[in-house]
C-alpha cells in the first residue's frame, strides 16, 4: 500500500498534503498575489485619476486583499477533504459539519466587506485631494459624510448576508417582522434619527463647514468633523466638543468665518475742561490714522458723539478685513498706543468720574460720611 493512500481522517494523505501545500502556498505569495491583483486594479484608475499615487493605492488594498484571497483559498480548499467522522455531533438538531461550512461562509463575507471598505476609502482620499485643490470647501466634507453613510449601508447588507447565507436566516420575513416594532425602535432612537435628518440638513443647507469658526449655545471654536450623529468643535481652550447634530440645526449658529469684516470700537471721554482746538486735532489725527490702514481699514468713523457738563465723547468705531485675530489684535494695539501718543502731544485731559457714595447709619439716619471713587 502506498503510503500516501494512508486514511487519516477520512482523508487520504495525499490529500491532505495537497490541501496544505495549497494553503501554505497562498500564505507565503499572497502578499505578491495582492500587489500584483492590485497593480492591475490601479490601471483604469490611473487612467481616471492621473494624480493618484499608486502607493497610496496599493497600500490600502493589499492587506485586507492579501487576507481576502487567503481566506477564500482556504476555505474552498478545505472544503475539498471529507469531514471526519470523529468530529461529526450536533447541537440543537444542527450538525457540527454544518455549523463549520456556514461559519466558512461568514468569513468570506466579513473579509469581502472590509476589503470593499478599503476600497472605498481609497476612493475617498483621491476625491479629498482633488477637492483640496479648489477653494469652495463644500465637497470636502461632503466627501467624509458620504463615505461614513456608505460604509455604514455596506455593513447593514454585510450583516444582512451573514444572517442570510451563515444562518439560513429569511431576510424578507426578518424585515418585514422588525417594521412591526419599527415604531418602537424609532420612538428609542429618536434622537439619533432626528440626529441624522440634521447631519443631512447641515451638508445640503450648508450653514457652516469644516474648519470655520463658528459660535453656538455659548462654544466658540473651530469645526473640525461633521458626522452622522454630531458636529465635533475645538474650542479655544484647545478643548474638543461635540454637539448633537439636532442642537447645531435648532440652535442660532453665528459663523465667524462667514463674515465680511472685523468690527471694533473704541470710546474716550474728555475733560470739558480741554480746548476745543486739542480736541478737534485729536479727531482729525484719529480719522488720518485710520485712513493710512486702507485696505486694512475699510471703513471708520470718528466723532463726537456725546457731551455733558463732566465729559466730552470721542467715539472711534472701524471695520476691517476678516483677517487672522492676532492681526486685528496688533491692529488695535497700534491705535491704542497712537492714541495715547496723541493725548500726550496734545496733552488733553480724560475726564474724571467721581461718584460719591453716602453711608447713612441705619439706627439714627445721620449721615456717617462721604466716600468718593475716582476714575482716571
Amino acid at each position: 500500500m502506498n503510503v500516501l493512500d494512508y486514511i487519516i481522517l477520512n482523508n487520504s494523505l495525499r490529500n491532505i498534503i495537497a490541501i496544505v501545500s495549497i494553503i501554505l502556498i497562498v500564505g507565503l505569495l499572497r502578499k505578491w498575489l495582492s500587489r500584483y491583483i492590485a497593480s492591475l486594479l490601479f490601471i483604469p484608475i490611473h487612467q481616471k485619476w492621473t494624480s493618484v499615487e499608486k502607493s497610496e493605492f496599493t497600500g490600502l488594498l493589499i492587506k485586507p486583499l492579501g487576507r481576502f484571497l487567503a481566506v477564500v483559498v482556504s476555505i474552498l480548499a478545505i472544503d475539498k477533504l471529507n469531514f471526519p467522522e470523529v468530529l461529526k455531533f450536533s447541537i440543537y438538531n444542527l450538525q457540527s459539519e454544518q455549523m463549520i461550512h456556514e461559519l466558512g461562509k461568514c468569513l468570506i463575507i466579513i473579509y469581502f466587506i472590509w476589503l470593499v471598505q478599503s476600497f472605498i476609502n481609497f476612493i475617498a482620499l483621491v476625491l479629498d485631494l482633488n477637492a483640496k485643490s479648489t477653494k469652495d470647501k463644500r465637497d470636502d466634507q461632503l466627501i467624509f459624510f458620504f463615505r461614513d453613510f456608505i460604509k455604514t449601508i455596506i455593513y447593514i447588507i454585510g450583516f444582512l448576508f451573514i444572517l442570510q447565507t451563515g444562518f439560513n436566516v429569511n431576510v424578507g420575513a426578518l424585515l418585514t417582522g422588525l417594521s412591526i416594532v419599527g415604531a418602537a425602535l424609532a420612538l428609542a432612537a429618536k434622537e439619533s434619527i432626528e440626529n441624522l435628518i440634521a447631519s443631512f440638513i447641515i451638508f445640503f443647507d450648508k450653514p457652516f463647514f469644516t474648519g470655520d469658526v463658528v459660535k453656538v449655545i455659548n462654544i466658540t471654536g473651530m469645526i473640525e468633523h461633521i458626522g452622522l450623529r454630531s458636529t465635533r468643535i475645538r474650542t479655544t481652550d484647545q478643548t474638543l466638543v461635540t454637539v448633537p447634530n439636532k442642537q447645531m440645526v435648532d440652535g442660532i449658529v453665528d459663523n465667524w468665518s462667514m463674515r465680511s469684516s472685523r468690527r471694533a470700537e473704541l470710546k474716550m471721554e474728555f475733560s470739558t475742561a480741554n480746548k476745543t482746538f486739542a480736541v478737534e486735532q485729536f479727531i482729525a489725527s484719529s480719522k488720518s490714522f485710520l485712513e493710512n490702514k486702507n485696505p486694512i481699514v475699510n471703513k471708520f468713523s470718528v466723532f463726537l458723539t456725546d457731551i455733558n457738563k463732566s465729559s466730552l465723547t470721542v467715539t472711534i468705531e472701524y471695520f476691517t478685513i476678516p483677517f487672522a485675530m492676532d492681526d486685528f489684535l496688533k491692529l488695535k494695539q497700534e491705535l491704542a498706543i497712537f492714541i495715547k501718543a496723541t493725548i500726550e502731544t496734545h496733552e488733553l485731559k480724560l475726564a474724571n468720574a467721581t461718584p460719591d457714595i453716602n453711608i447713612f447709619n441705619a439706627d439714627s439716619g445721620i449721615n456717617a460720611g462721604v466716600v468718593t471713587n475716582t476714575i482716571i
